[in-house]
């Protein structure tokens, strides 16, 4: 690590999360990408019954795969992580029949909340969409388990630099000019370990830029944020969690046996003030 990249102290932000056990509301999914609010931890938002299929149809599903892309973690599904448009879509059609089979006969907690948050947004004026092109369309959701070593299931990072940075003919690109949400739902996770940490830190493209990870976000280094305070969300299966993808969040490390730590995760925010769009 060059002197660079330690020299520079992190400046501290406020995060401000709300919990809860219950429901999750689309008046709380806006607080969260009007940057209102950092945060939401929802318990037992969704079924047992449901959480426990959708994990046994990720473990044997013929569309998992290991990620090669440099970030440790199997999946369904498709990431538009270091990708050219016009692969992220491709992949995004080749994913979808994959993506239906975690589901199946399901009531499916994603596309409930998707097209919950689209209705209450039509009367505002707002449209929802899924990310698209002339390539194709994002699906609804991604299945991750991750599987990093050391500390840290996931390393720390930030989801705003890869937005930022995915080039023109991604129309999600403009969400980056304001807060990328990240929409997590936990069907599977480990007796211990396994929280979502998230630090008091939304670093900038300068920050980005010292750090080596301005076209990615990823990894931050635990020196570089070592002096910054940090707040563990400690999840169970059936809950969900939203945050402000702008900020430096990681996963730690997981124990309590072999239970699958396994995460739906999709991407949204606001394009323009009439457009919110959702990708993976």
């Amino acid at each position: 690590m060059t002197t660079s990249q330690v020299s520079h102290a992190p400046a501290i932000s406020p995060v401000t999360i709300r919990e809860r056990v219950g429901l999750i509301s689309t008046t709380d999914i806006i607080s969260v990408i009007k940057g209102e609010i950092t945060g939401l931890h929802i318990k037992n938002a969704f079924s047992n019954e449901v959480a426990e299929e959708i994990t046994r149809n990720f473990s044997r599903s013929p569309g998992l795969n290991d990620r090669k892309d440099g970030v440790p973690g199997q999946y369904v599904g498709a990431s538009h992580y270091r990708k050219a448009a016009v692969n992220y879509y491709a992949d995004s059609e080749d994913a979808r029949p994959f993506v239906d089979m975690l589901f199946c006969d399901l009531v499916e907690p994603v596309r409930g909340i998707f097209n919950a948050l689209k209705r209450d947004l039509q009367h505002k004026g707002i449209e929802l969409r899924l990310a698209q092109s002339e390539h194709g369309q994002a699906n609804i959701c991604r299945a991750i388990s991750w599987c990093g070593s050391g500390p840290y299931a996931l390393a720390p990072h930030d989801d705003v630099a890869q937005v930022l940075c995915a080039g023109n003919d991604f129309e999600l690109s403009a969400v980056a000019k304001n807060t990328v949400g990240a929409l997590n739902f936990y069907p599977s996770m480990p007796s211990e370990g396994g929280d979502l940490r998230l630090w008091s830190h939304k670093p900038t493209a300068a920050d980005r830029k010292a750090q080596g990870v301005e076209a990615t976000g990823y990894p931050y280094s635990t020196t570089y944020l070592e002096t910054v305070p940090y707040r563990d969300l400690q999840l169970r299966a059936g809950d969900i969690a939203l945050i402000d993808g702008g900020f430096i969040h990681g996963v730690t490390s997981k124990s309590g046996g072999e239970t699958l730590r396994l995460v739906l995760n999709s991407f949204f925010g606001f394009a323009r003030p009439d457009l919110i769009l959702w990708w993976t």
